[in-house]
C-alpha cells in the first residue's frame, strides 16, 4: 500500500481588508478565514493584506512600503469607500492597488493556488496558468458594471483554472452569466466563530431591547428610523444601534447609538439579552456576517426582503422578512411573545450550525476546491 503523504498546497491569499486585531470590525472575517486556513494541515499559507495580528501558521509577505500604503487605505475606509467619495484619491487608489498587486504576483512565484478576495484583485494575475479561487461579495457585483471590466476579467480567467466563490447563492446567476464558460461558479459560505454558538440567551423584557449592527450609510440603514420611531419612541422597548458612521447621518434622539462595537462587547453585553437583530438594509451584499453571528447566538432576525436576507431568514421560522412598515410592526410584536421568540431563535441557531458551521468548516470547503483546481490543472497541463 502506498502510504505517501500528499504534499501540502502552497496558497497565496490576497485581500485589501484586514483588522488590526480581534477588536477591529473591519475585515474581521478575513482574519478568521486566514486563521482557519493556517490551521488546515493540507495548506502552507502566505498572506498579503493590510497590517494586523497574523496567525503564527501563516507567512505575511508584504514589503514595508506596501504595509504603509495598505494601512493608510484601511484607515481611509478601503478602496470601495474612496471610489464612492470620488476625487483624485478615489481615482488613484485602485490604480495604485493594481500596481502593488502586479508586483506581488511577480515577486511571489512559489505558489500552487491563488486565493484572491474580491474580483479587482485578480486583474493583475500573471499569465503563469496557476489556478485561482476568487471570493466575491455583494460589492463586487457593482464592479461588473464598469465598462470593459467583464472582458478584462474573462481574459485573465481563460489562462488558468478558476473557481469564483460568492458567499451567497443569489450572486450565482449573474456570475454564471458573466463567467460560467471560463470559470466554475461555486458559492461558499463563510464560517462562524464558536463563541457565538456558546451564547446562552435570556432576553431582557424591561425594557425590550432590539439591536441593529451596521455601517451607518443611507442604504445600510434603509427605513430603520422611519419605521421604528412609532414603535420605540416613548414605548417600553429600545433600539440600540452599533456601527461606524460612514456617511453624515442624523441619529434620532430616541435611538441608543453606541458607535462601533467590538465582537466581544456584542457577544458579552448585548446579544445575550436582546429580543433580536434588525436589518432593513437596501445595500446589495452577500450574507452579512453579523446576521450569521446573531443567528448562531439564537437571535431571531427581522430583515428587509432582499435576496441576501432571504437566503438566510426563513419568514416565520427564523425571523421575519419585511417589505412594508405594517409588516415590520407586526414582526416586532410577534417576536416579543416569549415562546415565539425562543422558537425562532432556536431555529436560527440550528440553521447556522447545519448550513454554515465554523471557520474550520469554511476552510475545509475552500481546501476541497483548491484540490479540485489543482487536479484539473494537472490534467490540462
Amino acid at each position: 500500500m502506498d502510504n505517501a503523504i500528499a504534499p501540502r498546497m502552497r496558497v497565496l491569499m490576497l485581500s485589501t481588508s484586514y483588522p488590526r486585531d480581534l477588536t477591529d470590525w473591519r475585515g474581521l472575517f478575513i482574519r478568521h478565514l486566514a486563521d482557519a486556513l493556517a490551521r488546515a494541515p493540507s495548506v502552507v499559507l502566505s498572506i498579503w493584506n493590510p497590517p494586523g495580528e497574523f496567525s503564527p501558521g501563516a507567512t505575511a509577505i508584504m514589503l514595508p512600503d506596501e504595509i504603509d500604503w495598505l494601512g493608510r487605505l484601511m484607515a481611509a475606509g478601503g478602496v470601495a469607500h474612496l471610489m464612492r467619495r470620488g476625487g483624485p484619491r478615489g481615482a488613484l487608489a485602485p490604480l495604485k492597488l493594481l500596481r502593488l498587486l502586479s508586483a506581488v504576483y511577480r515577486r511571489h512565484r512559489d505558489v500552487d493556488v491563488y486565493h484572491i478576495n474580491w474580483l479587482q484583485c485578480a486583474l493583475p494575475l500573471p499569465g503563469n496558468g496557476k489556478p485561482a479561487l476568487i471570493t466575491v461579495l455583494g460589492n463586487d457585483m457593482k464592479l461588473l458594471r464598469v465598462p470593459m471590466m467583464k472582458s478584462l476579467l474573462r481574459r485573465i480567467m481563460r489562462r488558468r483554472r478558476v473557481a469564483i466563490c460568492p458567499n451567497a447563492d443569489w450572486m450565482e446567476g449573474p456570475l454564471r452569466a458573466a463567467f460560467g464558460d471560463v470559470a466554475q461558479i461555486r458559492p461558499v459560505m463563510f464560517g462562524i466563530d464558536p463563541v457565538w454558538y456558546a451564547i446562552d440567551r435570556a432576553p431582557s423584557t424591561a425594557p425590550r431591547r432590539w439591536l441593529a449592527v451596521t455601517r451607518l450609510t443611507l442604504d445600510k440603514l434603509g427605513p430603520l428610523f422611519a419605521w421604528s420611531e412609532p414603535l420605540f419612541r416613548g414605548q417600553d422597548r429600545e433600539l440600540h444601534l452599533f456601527g461606524p458612521m460612514q456617511e453624515t447621518i442624523a441619529v434620532p434622539d430616541w435611538v441608543h447609538y453606541h458607535g462601533a462595537a467590538t465582537p466581544a462587547q456584542l457577544a458579552t453585553d448585548w446579544f445575550p439579552h436582546a429580543q433580536g437583530l434588525i436589518t432593513l438594509s437596501r445595500h446589495a451584499e452577500g450574507r452579512p456576517q453579523v446576521m450569521l453571528e446573531a443567528m448562531a447566538s439564537g437571535l431571531p432576525i427581522i430583515a428587509s426582503d432582499m435576496p441576501a436576507h432571504a437566503s438566510m431568514v426563513v419568514d416565520g421560522v427564523t425571523g421575519a422578512l419585511c417589505t412594508q412598515r405594517d409588516g415590520y410592526a407586526s414582526a416586532i410584536a410577534a417576536l416579543e411573545v416569549p415562546q415565539t421568540n425562543r422558537g425562532c431563535g432556536d431555529a436560527a441557531r440550528a440553521w447556522a450550525k447545519r448550513e454554515v458551521g465554523t471557520w474550520d468548516d469554511c476552510a475545509q470547503r475552500y481546501t476541497s476546491i483548491y484540490r479540485e483546481l489543482l487536479a484539473a490543472s494537472d490534467r490540462r497541463g
